[in-house]
């Protein structure tokens, strides 16, 4: 065990290694000089590399399958229609907080998802963009939510309805929900006692999932000259201003981390898997639908349907199995091989060129120590997540370039962001094998304290 520190960590939700570490670095004066500081790397995320679970991955040191959080919507049986939205009572593993909390530390949580509903800490803590509205209760302890109201009036959970074409107005929201996010923080910063201090700010993946297009000459979609062709860099530096301010108000021996759930990339995009299901003879439908519908609509014809799957950023794979699903249609002797099948036929799909586009399938055993809760039957990153997965149906094709939840230019990409600096050395390296769950470990070893037995990540070396 070290001496004691304090630990803040600044999360910036999928903030992208490549443009922080190479293409933007000169216009980060603060990150770049946290880097010529301290230490820097690419920050593998888990599978899949989703913000729900990927922060709590992070700060639990436990991987999905131990969580039993595959994504933002999860199975709770095997029902056909039983999905239900991920939060903080979805976790029963420690988190940092809780292990700094019993012990009597001090601690100060911003916007960190999977936080809503808020649950008792030793500290100070504001949920995430998971809280409904600001009407439910989105504070710990319940009287902290007058003073944020009365700082900065009502406080911006989330850049509501990202996906919009009106992108002037976006742009507008994801800037001020930022500014009163940080001008929160330095209030509670200054004001409150702290050991531990962590904040995640949303707006970064919100701007890459609604501006993408208009920066990336290599996107399908950029148009040179556009008038938002600056809008991802301007936020980026806008974002490092506010670190910087963040960073002025930390004492001199506070250790502090950057850090991003995953990164960003240009989505090709989409793959309407259940459209390639029925295609291939595994869903089956009573009716096909006359317009594009979310599948939960669909008329699926339960007893002749041997797998379907939900869209997002990736594919969860369902299989309908005798004795499992109330219509199952899978022998379970049979499960392996239709298993074997499907990985091998969604690996060979092609792009509408005919281009192999390089998907990974993954049983979720393969990924995870253990499968808590319904864990899907194949996880599919399409195009190693340069496609996203498209699970609505009437679209009559296999490939989409308009997303069915509205437009999105961007999709996760399996690194993301890390930056540490300990003021007791001065480093400026970049170091490699960081892994998500390494972090939860090494924020209990700088502050002094036992690192749990059950964590699976390392402490960080440096």
């Amino acid at each position: 065990m070290s001496d004691p520190k304090k630990v803040a960590i600044i999360g910036l939700d999928s903030a992208a290694p490549q443009l922080i570490f190479e293409q933007w670095a000169e216009d980060l004066p603060h990150l770049t000089r946290l880097m010529r500081e301290g230490v820097y790397g690419e920050l593998e995320s888990c599978d899949p590399p989703i913000t729900v679970p990927a922060w709590m991955t992070m700060m639990t040191s436990k991987d999905p399958g131990q969580l039993g959080v595959y994504g933002f919507r999860n199975r709770k049986d095997y029902s056909y229609d039983g999905l239900y939205f991920a939060n903080s009572r979805s976790i029963r593993e420690d988190t940092v907080w809780d292990i700094l909390s019993r012990l009597g530390k001090k601690v100060i949580l911003v916007g960190i998802p999977q936080t809503y509903p808020p649950k008792p800490i030793n500290g100070q803590m504001i949920t995430c963009f998971l809280t409904p509205s600001t009407k439910s209760q989105y504070t710990y302890p319940q009287e902290l939510r007058q003073e944020v109201e009365n700082l900065v009036g009502e406080y911006i959970l989330d850049a509501d309805n990202f996906r919009t074409e009106d992108k002037e107005d976006l742009l507008r929201r994801i800037h001020e929900m930022t500014r009163r996010r940080f001008k929160i923080a330095r209030y509670l910063l200054q004001n409150k006692p702290w050991d531990f201090f962590m904040m995640v700010e949303m707006g970064v993946d919100r701007i890459h999932h609604g501006f993408w297009k208009y920066f990336d000459k290599g996107h399908r979609r950029y148009e040179p000259g556009n008038p938002f062709e600056n809008a991802i860099k301007e936020y980026y530096r806008y974002v490092d201003q506010e670190v910087g301010e963040l960073l002025s108000l930390l004492d001199h021996d506070t250790i502090v981390l950057v850090v991003s759930d995953h990164g960003a990339k240009r989505m090709e995009g989409g793959i309407c898997v259940n459209e390639w299901l029925i295609q291939e003879g595994y869903l089956k439908l009573k009716r096909y639908p006359n317009a594009i519908i979310p599948f939960s609509q669909a008329e699926v014809d339960w007893a002749h349907t041997r797998v379907w799957s939900e869209g997002g950023y990736y594919a969860r794979i369902f299989m309908n199995v005798k004795g499992r699903e109330p219509q199952g249609a899978i022998d379970p002797q049979d499960y392996e091989k239709i298993r074997d099948e499907l990985i091998r036929k969604l690996e060979a799909l092609t792009d509408e060129n005919g281009v192999n586009i390089g998907t990974r399938v993954f049983r979720p055993e393969e990924l995870y120590r253990q499968c808590n809760n319904v864990a899907p039957d194949l996880i599919v990153y399409f195009g190693n997540l340069n496609w996203r997965s498209v699970g609505s149906l009437g679209l009559k094709t296999l490939h989409t370039f308009e997303n069915d939840t509205g437009p999105d230019d961007a999709n996760h990409a399996k690194h993301g962001t890390f930056i540490l600096r300990d003021p007791q050395k001065k480093l400026g390296k970049r170091i490699s094998g960081l892994q998500i769950m390494d972090i939860a470990p090494t924020v209990l070893r700088l502050m002094g304290l036992k690192v749990p037995e059950d964590m699976r990540g390392k402490v960080i070396q440096y």
